[in-house]
């Protein structure tokens, strides 16, 4: 039986209903988002009713000042605000060392009053910094972006309930839930192997019990492979790679994809695109995400949920009373 979450998914696309012509159902990012974010402010709220004066704390820390950075924090304060976390923005200028920035990172990491640490990545830095140095000196009980090789190796292992998982493969897997699809017993295939999004989500899907295959650069048969798969996640970074005549008809279609091509009809002169050619994949595929509205908004959403978790585990340790 659908949810209802899944059921107003369905009647808010339009389509061809009862026509020789089938369309995918669109599985909006957007309005699932919403409804996750929702969700958590209710929660908040409910931890501040019972501890008083308590909320969750996150902090994101940016070296430098990079345009696209500042855009992409500016959305996860926005997010926080509206749900009720008390998030702070810490800035570095260009030219911190990797002491510095390591430093700054153990001063959040011994705060009680942050639960979740969020280093914005790429380090604008005119010095050396190593990233995955930094990354794995978060705590791994304040790493909700889930990139610590402590959380990774957890999630590798299917300890899903002892780590935090990374928010864009987590932000996939609740779109797929939303579908109605059950993922346990699929065979699902997932293109990339990115630290962040395409390893991740094959550890997500095959812990949910799906049969997964990861493509890669290097896979010789990559039309058959999508072929096969009932459900699809793409993140490789190739704008319109997957074609729709490969897509299984009725799969599930996740697209993490952001790409830009020109479009001169645009005022900037170009557009945002998938990794899945949308127009033709939406004629095959049961259920798609489209770009963008789709898997874009639920990575923000997901920071979110991590870092609530995270004050909720912080609670059950220690059990403030008012």
């Amino acid at each position: 039986m659908l949810s209802l979450a899944a059921l107003s998914l369905r009647l808010g696309v339009s389509g061809f209903q009862g026509s020789s012509r089938s369309i995918a159902t669109i599985v909006s990012g957007i309005k699932t988002s919403k409804l996750v974010r929702e969700r958590l402010r209710m929660e908040v709220e409910k931890m501040k009713s019972h501890f008083s004066g308590f909320r969750p704390g996150l902090v994101v820390l940016q070296v430098g000042d990079r345009d696209d950075s500042n855009l992409y924090i500016s959305s996860k304060l926005k997010a926080a605000a509206e749900i009720g976390i008390d998030a702070k923005h810490v800035r570095l200028p260009n030219t911190v060392t990797q002491d510095e920035v390591l430093q700054s990172i153990m001063s959040v990491n011994e705060n009680p009053s942050v639960h979740g640490l969020i280093v914005q990545l790429p380090l604008d830095s005119v010095n050396p910094i190593d990233t995955e140095l930094v990354t794995n000196a978060v705590s791994p009980q304040k790493d909700v972006d889930g990139l610590s090789c402590i959380n990774a190796g957890k999630l590798s292992r299917g300890d899903l309930n002892d780590c935090f998982i990374p928010c864009t493969p987590n932000g996939c897997m609740e779109l797929i839930r939303q579908t109605g699809v059950s993922v346990g017993g699929k065979h699902a295939v997932v293109i990339g192997r990115s630290k962040i999004v395409g390893a991740p989500m094959h550890d997500l899907l095959l812990w949910n019990h799906a049969t997964v295959t990861t493509c890669h650069s290097k896979t010789p048969d990559l039309p058959e492979q999508v072929g096969r798969a009932d459900i699809l996640v793409v993140g490789a970074g190739r704008a319109e790679m997957v074609k729709g005549q490969w897509v299984k008809a009725g799969a599930v279609v996740i697209d993490c994809g952001i790409n830009h091509i020109p479009d001169e009809t645009k005022a900037s002169g170009k557009r945002v695109v998938g990794d899945v050619h949308y127009t033709s994949a939406n004629q095959r595929a049961g259920f798609i995400t489209p770009v963008p509205g789709g898997v874009g908004p639920m990575t923000v959403a997901m920071l979110m949920e991590n870092t609530v978790q995270s004050a909720q585990r912080f609670l059950l340790k220690n059990q403030p009373r008012k």
